[in-house]
Formats: structure tokens, sequence, C-alpha cells
């Protein structure tokens, strides 16, 4: 029987046809399989990424991704006893132990995944509104949560902007009177402009029966809270959180960005840094900035953005321009230290 050959060019023809077979079946499993596993994500952007949480006046970094991400944020309401001024200490409800709680940084665009849990000493339900939200409550709706019990819903940051959060279970006043109050910024998408230090810093009214410098623990004021009448008014959650050693640091020639905001509950601040002008401030944490500005009023439930740079070295004071609200503890420093500047400032005899 004769046996037929097959000629080299038509043997290596055949093995290739198979080859780009074979290596196009691969690729479409390849490509099933990336589909797959992005369907699982349920993200199409950077992935999931943890929020960075800092206790105030600490600020997470500035974001550099260039997508939109799945931002996992972890909060604990904590009610724990705390020093209000010097000898005076007063029991705080709180988010993650600290009044403010920690600002939260995320990206227009991304999705923020909430959970918010309750711890098993409070002794009362807790839940959170975050005025980035759009959504029943601002979260407040999917988030109540009793002692040892945790909730967690997700929502789009569409608009991009400071915003306060707080605790919103009835009564609402209460909750935030207590402390229950941060900040979550919204990164425009093309991100904020760059600077060399940023600070966080959130004035609250407090309201205890005794009277102001009164020793011990104090007990919460219902009757002062409805009247308006705090015994004290202070930055980040206390009396000298933001003086001597905790007074904040910069450099002459560097630009400071403070996020400010009022939890409040009942008054409005007349926010100041004594000795400096703002070049830069976002009204209400507005997109659109406005410039040189002395004093910006900030509503309690609301936010501001403000830049400034340093020229002259020195030590700043950050205050509440209702001037009378240093005496209740609505003061800061800002120590500027580098080389003096005679021809921007100088004693003359």
């Amino acid at each position: 029987m004769e046996r037929r050959w097959k000629s080299p060019e038509r043997s290596w023809g055949m093995l290739h046809r198979r080859m780009v077979t074979a290596g196009a079946r691969v690729g479409l499993i390849v490509l099933g399989l990336l589909a797959l596993a992005s369907a699982c994500t349920g993200n199409k952007g950077a992935g999931r990424v943890e929020s960075q949480l800092l206790a105030p006046p600490g600020v997470p970094s500035a974001i550099t991704r260039n997508e939109a991400a799945t931002v996992v944020v972890n909060l604990e309401t904590v009610e724990k006893q705390g020093r209000l001024a010097d000898g005076v200490e007063y029991e705080f409800w709180t988010f993650n132990g600290t009044v403010p709680g920690p600002m939260i940084r995320v990206r227009e665009g991304d999705t923020v995944e909430l959970t918010l849990k309750n711890s098993s000493t409070s002794m009362h339900a807790h839940n959170i509104d975050l005025h980035a939200v759009t959504g029943p409550g601002g979260g407040a709706a999917s988030t109540n949560v009793t002692p040892g019990q945790e909730a967690t819903f997700q929502f789009k940051a569409l608009n991009p902007g400071l915003y306060i959060y707080h605790c919103a279970t009835t009564p609402v006043p209460d909750h935030i009177a207590n402390g229950m109050y941060g900040l979550i910024l919204v990164e425009p998408k093309g991100g904020l402009p760059k600077v060399d230090r940023e600070f966080y810093v959130v004035q609250g009214d407090f309201y205890t029966q005794g009277g102001s410098g009164e020793q011990g623990l104090q007990a919460y004021s219902r009757a002062k809270r409805l009247a308006e009448e705090p015994g004290y008014v202070v930055f980040n959650g206390s009396v000298g959180a933001l003086t001597g050693d905790n007074a904040l640091k910069a450099r002459v020639e560097e630009t400071v960005r403070i996020y400010f905001g009022v939890g409040g509950p009942n008054l409005i601040s007349s926010f100041h840094v004594i000795g400096e002008i703002f070049d830069t401030v976002y009204p209400e944490a507005a997109s659109e900035p406005v410039h040189n500005v002395q004093t910006t009023l900030v509503p309690p439930g609301g936010a501001t953005i403000v830049e400034f740079k340093l020229e002259v070295p020195g030590n700043y004071i950050l205050v509440d321009h209702a001037i009378s609200r240093i005496e209740k503890g609505a003061v800061g420093i800002l120590v500027v230290e580098g080389a003096e500047a005679p021809e921007i400032y100088q004693k003359v005899k």
C-alpha cells in the first residue's frame, strides 16, 4: 500500500491553525474569568480600599487615584467618660471614641460602604446621618443599631464638598450635644490644590448641669440645651484641645488648609484666625471659592474649607469671633516657626 506524506508546508499550516484556535479559546476563557471577577466585586473602578481614619486634628492623606473605588468605612459608637476642661469630666457619646469622630475622605464618584457598630457597653441606640448622602436620613434609616449590634449600607458620593455627619437617633439634639458629629470630605474628581499642611477642626457647644468650670463629673443638661445656654463652646471636644502641647504646628512659607465644621447643636460660628487673612474660602464647602476673607460664617451642621499661606512666624489664634466664647473654650493656637519677615511685619519703637 502506497504511503502518502504530507508536505512540511501543509503540516505546519495545520499546526498553526490549531494553535491559533486553541489560543483563542484560552483567551476567551481568561476574559470570561476576568469578567466574572469584576462582577463579583461589583466595582468597575479601582477596587476596594480601606478608609484611613485618624483622630482629630489629623487629616487622611489626599487621594491620588484617578478612578472611583469602593471605600470601606468602619465606625463604632462609643459612650465614654473624658476630659471637657481641666478638672471637669463628661460622659461623651462618640464615633470611634473621639469628638469629633474621625474625618472620612473619599472621592467624587466613589461608592462608600459604611459599617456602623454600636459598642456593647453603650446605654443608648445610635445611627449615622451623613450630609454627603443622597438617600433616606442620610443613612440614618439604614443604620439604627442598639448596643452590641451593627449595620452596613452603601451610597454613591455624588457631590463634592465637605459635609458634617452626626447621629440622628431620637432625640437628635441630645446625641449631637453629647459629641456625636464629624466631617466627611468628598474630593472633586480632579482633587484639591496641593497644600503643605491640613488640619481638622470642629466646633461644638456643650451643656452641663454644673456651672462652667465646676469640677468633677458633670451631667448633661437638656434644659440648658433647650435654652441654648452652653457652659462650654470648644474646638475638637474640650477646652485646650488645640493649645499647649496640642497646638497646631507649621512653618513660614507653607500653605495651610483647615477643614472646619460646626457640630452644634445650636450655635453658629464666626470662624477667624487672628493675624491671618484667608487667601481662599470655600463658603459652606461649596465648589466655587472666594478670596481674601477675614471671617467666615459656618452654621450648625455646616462646614467650610479655608486656605492661607504663612509669611510671618508667631502664634496665630483660632477663634469663633463671637469673641466672648473664648472664655467658654473656643480657642486654638497655630504655632508657626521660621525666619522673620520684617518687610511684612515688625515691631517698631
